[in-house]
């Protein structure tokens, strides 16, 4: 069904919807924070997170500014910035206040090994225990440090037949599991992700992405001539742009660059989220995929899908993309919904980014990393958005009354937030009021959450009705026999007159 048909289809409905309901999108004028409902159309939307610092090399009181930082890392309290074009590492702490303040900065280590210095740094990861693992890439190397700068060791070019001595090793993104495992996404390796084990040896690679190619080209390929062939693009895997691992050990991937026709045909082609197998598990029951931006055309000077380039995920499965080529952050839940998109670029206002290269995050707080501003910008939840999660909350921990009472106070903030009526129709699905639930549902065009319902309640009303049911099946048939019987008499009391 297209989007008109659809528009027609549920014409009336809207219309009580809006009307009925009373609702208002309180959004300030000055909010920046949008979604897309049902149709794909761009709703307006209260802010879910609101900026609360935006840090410079002044604000940070740093006695050389920073150059071109590419890689970030959080860990408890602490910030560790890559500060590339400088090869340094700057580790700054966030105090009780919420602010930064630089707490260390280093740009060497002690060991015995031959280079002690960093060269051109471009991504670090810090293990529960405090050691350091940085992607030198420089240098060629993934190192490892303790809490005191010391040498560990080192991950270096693996050793793989389809890796050629002339392929240069240039670790660009890395992350580390709880055992020790590195995992490390390299430029011109596109096998997909390296797996180093703690001791450093190379075990193989995780999450090779599928080959694409256009039809056109491949036919033409067969019949061109060999000089030809060569100034084509091999039709070979993407690399990825970053990894990150979650609280549960699964590993988000981002790849941007992609094609509008490669996202259509595999809405996961964005980010995946790889199992120990390198198999993606990304749930995606949403409306929409995980690519971002629902309208790639032209404008304001962008063309073309979003372009993630880094993904971080919350302990409520509850994940954001950042997206290097508007500025933007894209937030999905775990079933692949879209929650909220806020940012842009082109604008001096907090918020926007002009170059943004990383993402992490504090609890539920947000920071982002611009490579070209060196900037970091911290958010913290809004009411809106803090009432959301609470809601989600109470649902995952058995609350279900209290979240449905919770997703009311988001619907006063956003009446149009799709997700709202959803919450409270699973809230009432849970609580088995499903004819309650369907009225939800309904209004959200759910078509699956709705069938649950439908199924449930269809159920309910036969438990609650078997004896009409029973007496109406009984007078379906006993009614028309005992009418025969009495025709029947009559017919042999009729005929024994006649016969008289």
């Amino acid at each position: 069904m297209n989007k008109l048909m659809k528009r027609i289809g549920a014409l009336a409905l809207s219309t009580v919807v809006w009307m009925g309901a009373a609702i208002t999108t309180c959004a300030k004028d000055d909010n920046y924070t949008y979604n897309y409902d049902w149709w794909g159309d761009v709703q307006d939307s209260p802010d879910f997170y609101t900026v609360t610092g935006v840090y410079t090399s002044v604000e940070l009181e740093l006695d050389k500014k920073m150059n071109t930082p590419s890689g970030m890392c959080v860990k408890d309290n602490l910030v560790y910035v890559c500060d590339t074009g400088n090869n340094r590492i700057l580790v700054f702490e966030r105090n009780d206040k919420g602010e930064l303040k630089l707490k260390r900065e280093f740009d060497r280590f002690q060991g015995d090994v031959e280079v002690n210095t960093f060269s051109a740094p471009t991504d670090i990861a810090v293990s529960d225990e405090g050691d350091i693992y940085i992607a030198d890439g420089g240098n060629a190397r993934i190192l490892k440090l303790d809490k005191n700068l010391n040498y560990q060791m080192q991950f270096i070019k693996p050793v793989e037949n389809t890796i050629t001595e002339e392929t240069i090793f240039l670790p660009n993104k890395i992350d580390i599991d709880t055992t020790g495992r590195v995992y490390c996404v390299a430029t011109g390796i596109n096998k997909g992700i390296i797996k180093y084990e703690a001791d450093g040896s190379f075990s193989g690679f995780v999450g090779a992405n599928k080959v694409s190619f256009n039809w056109t080209d491949y036919i033409f390929k067969k019949f061109a001539t060999q000089e030809q062939r060569d100034r084509m693009e091999s039709f070979v895997p993407t690399e990825y742009d970053n990894i990150y691992m979650d609280y549960e050990g699964f590993i988000y991937a981002c790849k941007g660059n992609q094609t509008q026709e490669a996202l259509e045909e595999d809405g996961a082609a964005a980010v995946r989220r790889l199992n120990l197998l390198g198999n993606d598990i990304l749930v995606q029951n949403g409306e929409w995929g995980v690519y971002g931006d629902l309208y790639m055309g032209e404008g304001g000077g962008y063309e073309g899908p979003s372009s993630f380039i880094d993904v971080t995920g919350l302990e409520n499965d509850v994940y954001f993309c950042l997206d290097k080529k508007r500025g933007r952050i894209f937030s999905y839940d775990d079933q692949g919904n879209i929650m909220f998109v806020c940012g842009g670029g082109q604008s001096p206002m907090d918020g926007y980014f002009k170059s943004p290269i990383a993402i992490d995050h504090i609890g539920t707080d947000l920071l982002v990393l611009d490579m070209l501003d060196c900037s970091i910008t911290t958010f913290t939840l809004t009411e809106f958005g803090s009432l959301v999660f609470k809601a989600m909350d109470q649902f995952d921990q058995g609350e279900y009354d209290a979240s449905g009472a919770t997703w009311e106070e988001v619907m006063k903030l956003n009446g149009n937030y799709d997700r709202a009526y959803i919450g409270i129709g699973r809230s009432l699905l849970r609580q088995e009021k499903y004819k309650e639930a369907m009225d939800y549902f309904e209004l959200k065009y759910d078509a699956e959450n709705y069938s649950k319902a439908f199924k449930q309640y269809r159920k309910q009303w036969v438990e609650e009705h078997i004896g009409l049911i029973v007496l109406v099946i009984l007078a379906l048939f006993l009614i028309p026999m005992g009418i025969g019987k009495v025709k029947a008499i009559k017919h042999e009391i009729d005929i024994a007159d006649i016969f008289k």
